[in-house]
């Protein structure tokens, strides 16, 4: 017979001992599912091949070495000619920027105005016009919207407003001068000078924008406070030509030579 100081010993010594007897055994089973889970996963999201390394490294596919990209659906790849430097795409395309008329596509060009009858001139502006003709730069006296615009060949203008239904390229064509001249001979228009006497054209570059303004209204005795925003937006001209005509293009359009009035416009020389 054991004695109860023994019996109580070796309770307490298996009170000790089995708890992490029991929770020492589940352990390595648990470790072992999850890692068969984490295995089976890895193993579905990645594609099945028939070596563990991939063919090719990624930075190194045809596509990112070729500097031709492969044609697809049909399209095909602009040849490069090594005579010229460039591509044929960008020898069909135009990129030298026009300097004649000639050189304009016709869908640029303005349209062509249609009178009813024919100009008429006076005899001493006919004589006086070589002169006029003959001496650069000419400047011309445009209006706008009732605004003038005293313009020369090569300067930037910069319209107060955004002009609608033009595109950067286009070509634009001041039609409504008032007056028109050089350094010594100057035409004046009464109001305005025949359209059919000079020619001004004008290409549109693009655009621009002022910064937002935020200015801030309040009314007496009201604590509300309003906000008006106001970004004006400017387009933007170069003038590409400015020329008067010479009489033998008069002469060629078809122009009448009638005697001299004062209600038919006549060049004016400075003294």
């Amino acid at each position: 017979m054991f004695s109860r100081s023994v019996l109580r010993g070796l309770a307490s010594d298996l009170r000790l001992t089995a708890p992490t007897s029991i929770s020492a055994t589940p352990l390595p089973q648990r470790a072992c599912l999850h890692q068969t889970a984490l295995l089976r996963t890895s193993q579905q999201s990645q594609p099945q091949s028939s070596s563990p390394n991939p063919d090719a490294p990624l930075s190194a596919t045809p596509r990112a070495q070729s500097s031709q990209p492969e044609p697809q659906n049909g399209f095909k790849a602009p040849s490069f000619d090594p005579t010229t430097n460039s591509t044929h795409a960008d020898t069909a395309a135009n990129t030298i920027t026009p300097r004649t008329r000639k050189d304009i596509p016709i869908e640029k060009q303005p349209i062509a105005p249609h009178f009813d009858s024919p100009l008429e001139v006076t005899k001493s502006l006919l004589e006086r016009l070589p002169h006029l003709a003959g001496q650069l730069p000419h400047y011309v006296v445009a209006e706008l919207h009732a605004r003038p615009y005293l313009l020369t060949e090569g300067d930037h203008l910069r319209l107060p407003f955004l002009m609608p239904n033009v595109k950067p390229g286009d070509i634009l064509r001041f039609n409504r001068a008032s007056a028109i001249g050089s350094r010594d001979f100057t035409l004046k228009g009464s109001p305005h000078v025949d359209e059919r006497l000079f020619e001004c054209r004008v290409r549109v570059t693009g655009t621009e924008a002022e910064p937002l303004r935020i200015k801030e209204k309040t009314k007496r005795r009201q604590r509300h406070t309003k906000q008006a925003r106001s970004k004006h937006r400017y387009t933007i001209m170069r003038v590409m030509q400015v020329r008067i005509k010479s009489p033998e293009e008069l002469l060629k359009e078809g122009v009448e030579v009638v005697e001299d009035t004062e209600d038919l416009p006549n060049i004016e020389a400075r003294s």
